[in-house]
């Protein structure tokens, strides 16, 4: 079953990637909507602040700070989210997530799902443009944000 999502606060998650590539980061971003009110943003700092766990889910979650209930909010994020990130959708009860794109990396979404989470992916041209210069541009970078690094 589809749910109601906006693309005004995907465009905000949008926004937020291009703000973490302008300061040297990872471009993926991340928008919490509560009861259709944008909550806040967030996008990934793990070059910016040198901490493995900045992803762009979750520095979105860190800047939304302790909510007491999440079943009704709306993830927005630009790229599928990873296994840290799934988990904290999962962990904190988020029942609906809007993915701007799923082909430069797939992500958890088949096991989110599996848990109950509604996902949309929206195969945006503009967040996979991004990541794919990205990952081309910077791949040592990438291969460490997605854990590939051997």
């Amino acid at each position: 079953m589809a749910f109601d999502y906006s693309l005004e606060h995907f465009a905000r998650a949008r926004e937020a990637a291009a703000a973490s590539l302008a300061e040297g980061g990872v471009p993926i971003g991340g928008a919490l909507v509560l009861g259709g009110e944008l909550v806040a943003t967030g996008h990934n700092q793990r070059v910016q602040h040198g901490d493995p766990t900045a992803h762009g889910e979750i520095d979105c979650l860190r800047a939304a700070g302790r909510i007491r209930s999440y079943a009704d909010a709306v993830l927005y994020t630009t790229l599928a989210p990873c296994a840290m990130c799934s988990g904290a959708i999962v962990q904190f009860g988020i029942r609906r997530v809007v993915v701007g794109e799923a082909t430069t990396f797939g992500g958890e979404l088949d096991w989110m799902r599996s848990r109950g989470v509604d996902v949309v992916v929206l195969d945006d041209p503009e967040c996979r443009d991004l990541m794919t210069r990205f990952a081309t541009e910077y791949p040592a970078v990438w291969a460490e944000d997605i854990g590939e690094v051997e």
